[in-house]
């Protein structure tokens, strides 16, 4: 577990961006390379972390970063996949991580984590969970020695990112959170710090190999190591 190689691909976003600062204060983690479209804001790096700019639609502009990493984290998506296009949400959500999933297998990367919802099934009557399914069939097929498929819930961030919808969402939903019990705890809120952080603690447990499907019970294990 000691000096472990990351890939973070989506740390501009509100997972992305605490599941890095995560990574930079485990110890078990000697280097994080972020690859994106734009840098992260990071005061502090503590010399452990590597930035590039590259485009993610061509894997060949960052394949080079690729060689030698232990596992990968991967937040990418779109945060409001109402206002975009199916097409569109189908092009980044899916298309673009398999994508760079690939890349990432073939450059003998053995871990992956993915940042799904919960709901997802590939033969859901729900588009949305419709396409997430679709990913993970995706991601499966492509044999990582382990494979951790994050399904949360509702993501409560700090502050309203979208519009009132989400406010409400962000206000009503921690009180929701004792009530679903049983079967219905998966569908808990989790706070954005507890999410990134138990992404980021997956790529350092080991754990059984294979695919593993993780909600909001799994992501407070990881958390409390």
């Amino acid at each position: 577990m000691k000096n472990k190689k990351i890939l973070l691909f989506g740390a501009t976003g509100a997972v992305g961006g605490e599941a890095l600062k995560a990574l930079l204060e485990l110890p078990g983690v000697g280097k994080v390379t972020v690859l994106g479209r734009r840098k992260a804001e990071i005061p502090s790096a503590r010399g452990k972390l590597v930035q590039a700019v590259v485009d993610l639609d061509r894997p060949a502009s960052f394949a080079k970063y690729l060689k030698g990493q232990s596992h990968a984290l991967c937040t990418l998506g779109l945060g409001q996949p109402s206002k975009v296009t199916r097409e569109e949400f189908v092009r980044v959500d899916r298309d673009l991580v398999l994508g760079i999933a690939t890349a990432c297998r073939k450059a003998g990367v053995k871990g992956f984590s993915m940042l799904s919802a919960v709901g997802a099934d590939a033969h859901s009557s729900v588009w949305y969970s419709q396409v997430k399914g679709q990913l993970e069939e995706g991601l499966r097929q492509l044999k990582f020695e382990r494979l951790r498929l994050f399904q949360p819930s509702m993501i409560l961030t700090p502050t309203n990112r979208y519009d009132w919808l989400q406010g409400l969402l962000l206000k009503v939903w921690p009180r929701l959170n004792p009530f679903l019990i049983g079967p219905l705890v998966k569908f808990r809120g989790i706070r954005v710090e507890e999410l990134g952080r138990a992404m980021a603690m997956s790529a350092l447990a080991e754990g059984e190999p294979g695919t593993q499907i993780l909600y909001w019970a799994e992501f407070k294990k990881l958390i409390q190591g």
